[in-house]
């Protein structure tokens, strides 16, 4: 999200260049993370479709703590809140669970996959 330049025009040029610049790489790290989430997500979507076939749950707590075990050390190490990292994993496992029960309901009453 980019906020608005009111009030900056006593800034120097030279940083206004550099703030631009700064700005732009984070959009451009924004939309790598959107389209790394995509890819994410159309695996997981496999993955609720192979539980639901295979009658698995749609979450796996065990896992889920390897992955928060994981994610938090790979955190420490890029020098990123792991409270954070964790957080951030939490909310995108709570989607996916979502998905995997929805697939598990259309699997189990012979609906087609829908898009929520």
């Amino acid at each position: 999200m980019t906020t608005s330049n009111t009030g900056t025009g006593d800034v120097d040029p030279a940083v206004r260049e550099e703030l631009a610049r700064l700005r732009d790489s984070i959009d451009n790290i924004d939309a790598a993370v959107v389209h790394m989430l995509a890819e994410r997500f159309k695996c997981t979507q496999q993955v609720g479709h192979l539980k639901a076939e295979h009658q698995l749950p749609p979450a796996d707590p065990a896992r889920e703590a390897r992955q928060i075990a994981r994610l938090r050390a790979l955190a420490e190490d890029a020098k990123l809140d792991p409270a954070f990292a964790e957080k951030f994993l939490n909310f995108i496992v709570a989607e996916v669970i979502r998905h995997h029960e929805r697939i598990a309901e259309e699997a189990l009453n012979g609906t087609a996959p829908g898009h929520d």
